[in-house]
C-alpha cells in the first residue's frame, strides 16, 4: 500500500511531489523536463537527445567513469530518456541511497562539463545508433508515419535527429539549449517508494533552489496532414504502418482511442489478431497503439508480412476498421478491452519507478495527479456508441501510410493502401446514407 501523494513547490517554480510506498526497500526517483524533440529547431533536430547523452559524460567535478561508479557502488541504477515533449533523468536506489542519487541527478543536469573529447566519443555512439535505427524496418516505417502525419514541424521529425546534425553540434549548442529550456518552471522531482517527503525536498531545495528560469520560447501548434511514404530498401519482411490523427491526452476522448485500440489491436483476442493471424495466417505479428501529445495524438497500426500478402493485409485491417465503424463493437470486446486497460494501468502501478513517471507527467500534463480510482472510472465509463463513433471519424480522415521493405514494390503498396483506406471511408459515408 501508499499513503498518498505529497507535493511542494520550491520558490523557484520546480514542483517536488513524492509517494511513500512503506512496503518497498527501494526509491525511484528523477527529474522530468518538460522539454523533447518537439521543442527543436531544424537546425536543432538531436539536440534534446544529444544532451541526454552528453549529461552522464562528466561533470565540473565528476568523471563519467566516478558518475557509474558512485550509483553502482550502492546497487544503483540511473538512466534517462528522450521523448518528443519531455526528457527524462531517473535513479533506483536502496532504502537510504536517495540522497546520494539526488546529489547525482542534480550534478548531472546543472554541472555538465560537455567536455570536447567526450563529446567527440559520444557523437560517435550516436551515430552508431542513428545507423541502427536504419536497420529495423519498423523504425524506419514509424519515422516516416511521423514525418508524414507532421510534415515540416518538429514533432514530425526522429528524436535521434538527421547525422548531419549530430556531427555539426558544438558544446556550446548544449549549453544554449539547456540554458534556454531546462528551467524550473518545466521540472517535476518525483520520487516513489521508501522515501520521506519533508527531507527529500529539504535536499532537492538545497540542490535545486539555485536553478533560474529564463524565458520560455513558444511551442508550434501541431497541424495533422496525412499521405503516403516508403523506402525502398529491402528486408526479409514488408511493413506497414497505418495512422490517423487521434485525441490528445488532455482530451476526454483519450479514454476511448485506448479502449478502441485495445479491441482492435491490443492483444490475441482483438479484432485484427484474430482476423489477420489467427484465420488467414497472413503474419506474425499486427497490433496497434494510441499515444497522444499536448495538442495531438496517433492512432497506428503496425504490421510485417511477406510483400506478395501485404495487398491481403491492407484488404483485412481496412474491413475490420470498417466493421466497427458501421456496426460498433459487441459489448464483450469492449469489456475485455477495459479490462486489459484498467489491469496494465493497475499492475504497473504497483512499481515504484512507474508511480514516480505518471506523478511527473500528470503534473507536466495537468498540473494534478490523476489518482487511479478517476483513471479506472474514466475508462469504464467508454461506451459501445462512443467507441463506433471513434472509428467513423478515423475513416472519415486521411490516413498516414508508410510501407518499408519490399524494394521498387513499396511506393505501389503504400499507394494500394491510402486508396484502399479512403475508398473505405467513402462506401461508409455512402451506407451511413
Amino acid at each position: 500500500m501508499s499513503m498518498g501523494h505529497e507535493i511542494s513547490r520550491l520558490a523557484n517554480g520546480l514542483i517536488v511531489i513524492t509517494e511513500t510506498m512503506p512496503h518497498l526497500e527501494t526509491t525511484s526517483l528523477g527529474v522530468w523536463v518538460g522539454v523533447g524533440a518537439r521543442h527543436e529547431t531544424l537546425a536543432e533536430n538531436g539536440i534534446s537527445h544529444f544532451l541526454e547523452h552528453m549529461s552522464f559524460k562528466g561533470t565540473a567535478s565528476r568523471s563519467a567513469q566516478a558518475i557509474a561508479e558512485e550509483i553502482e557502488s550502492v546497487g544503483g541504477e540511473l538512466n534517462a530518456a528522450t521523448g518528443l515533449e519531455t526528457t527524462a533523468y531517473y535513479a533506483r536506489v536502496l532504502k537510504g541511497d536517495e540522497g546520494l542519487a539526488l546529489d547525482l541527478l542534480a550534478d548531472i543536469l546543472l554541472n555538465s562539463s560537455f567536455a570536447p573529447d567526450e563529446m567527440e566519443r559520444e557523437r560517435g555512439v550516436i551515430l552508431q545508433e542513428i545507423a541502427a535505427t536504419q536497420d529495423s524496418p519498423d523504425d524506419i516505417a514509424f519515422e516516416l508515419v511521423n514525418e508524414v502525419a507532421y510534415p515540416d514541424q518538429a514533432i514530425g521529425r526522429p528524436i535521434l535527429g538527421p547525422a548531419a546534425n549530430v556531427r555539426g553540434f558544438a558544446p556550446s549548442d548544449l549549453s544554449h539549449f539547456l540554458r534556454s529550456h531546462y528551467q524550473p518552471s518545466k521540472m517535476v522531482l518525483a520520487a516513489a517508494g521508501a522515501v520521506r517527503h519533508d527531507a527529500f525536498v529539504r535536499h532537492a531545495a538545497a540542490l535545486f533552489g539555485g536553478l533560474t528560469s529564463a524565458g520560455a520560447a513558444e511551442e508550434q501548434r501541431a497541424l495533422y496532414e496525412g499521405g503516403v511514404r516508403w523506402h525502398q530498401k529491402r528486408f526479409e519482411q514488408s511493413h506497414l504502418v497505418l495512422a490517423y490523427e487521434g485525441p490528445s491526452y488532455r482530451s476526454e476522448a483519450y479514454f476511448t482511442a485506448q479502449v478502441f485500440s485495445g479491441l482492435f489491436g491490443g492483444g490475441m483476442s482483438s479484432r485484427l489478431f484474430q482476423e489477420a493471424r489467427e484465420k488467414r495466417g497472413l503474419c506474425y505479428s499486427i497490433y496497434s497503439s494510441a499515444w497522444g501529445l499536448g495538442d495531438t495524438g496517433l492512432f497506428a497500426v503496425h504490421a510485417a508480412t511477406g510483400t506478395e500478402l501485404m495487398g491481403n493485409l491492407i484488404d483485412v485491417t481496412g474491413a475490420a476498421l470498417e466493421d466497427v465503424a458501421r456496426n460498433g463493437p459487441t459489448v464483450a470486446e469492449l469489456n475485455r478491452a477495459k479490462a486489459q486497460l484498467k489491469a496494465g494501468l493497475l499492475m504497473s502501478l504497483e512499481s515504484s519507478s512507474a508511480r514516480a513517471e505518471q506523478m511527473a507527467r500528470h503534473m507536466l500534463v495537468h498540473g494534478r495527479v490523476i489518482e487511479s480510482e478517476e483513471l479506472t472510472a474514466k475508462v469504464n465509463a467508454v461506451s459501445v456508441e462512443d467507441v463506433g463513433a471513434f472509428a467513423q471519424r478515423l475513416l472519415k480522415s486521411r490516413p498516414s501510410v508508410a510501407v518499408v521493405g519490399a524494394g521498387k514494390a513499396s511506393q505501389r503498396l503504400a499507394s494500394e493502401a491510402q486508396a484502399r483506406l479512403t475508398q473505405g471511408s467513402v462506401g461508409l459515408e455512402a451506407r451511413r446514407a
